[in-house]
């Protein structure tokens, strides 16, 4: 079991989705630092949350990621065409993205998951300095402000 709780932002995030899915995003994430307790996570808040997750203090290296959605939540592997897939899970069409599509906790347990998890993370790019404490960033969308109708001139 990973010792890192969600952090507050993220769990407040999560607050616009379902019970049923909130429990299916956290339950990811644990799979994720138990199997790579060093990694940094990046949670933004866009179209969907999406968490990255890396090894090094830059996003644009992170091995996986979480998007979490009104019905699902996805175990995204940004370059998942180049991992194995002996049992058809990942899902994609473009030239590297795949996901593994989570709808019930039990698909945690689904042969491959974990083997896709563990081969993303041999691949994944690795520091060269010395390890740090691993941390969370939280980049919460900016409020659109909203503009009012143009004044109309008096005649």
């Amino acid at each position: 079991m990973s010792q890192r709780s969600a952090d507050p932002e993220y769990q407040k995030l999560l607050l616009r989705y379902s019970q049923n899915i909130q429990r299916l995003a956290l339950a990811v994430r644990e799979l994720i630092l138990v199997e790579a307790p060093e990694a940094n996570e990046f949670v933004y808040e866009v179209y969907t949350i999406a968490n990255h997750f890396s090894f090094t203090d830059r996003p644009s290296d992170a091995f996986v990621f979480i998007t979490t959605h009104a019905g699902w939540v996805n175990l995204g592997f940004n370059w998942g065409a180049l991992l194995p897939n002996p049992d058809g899970l990942l899902r994609g069409e473009g030239k590297l993205i795949r996901h593994i599509r989570i709808t019930q906790e039990a698909d945690l347990d689904a042969p491959g998951v974990c083997e896709s998890l563990r081969a993303a993370i041999a691949e994944a790019e690795r520091p060269r300095d010395k390890a740090r404490t691993p941390r969370t960033v939280v980049r919460l969308a900016q409020s659109t402000r909203t503009r009012s109708a143009p004044k109309r001139r008096r005649s």
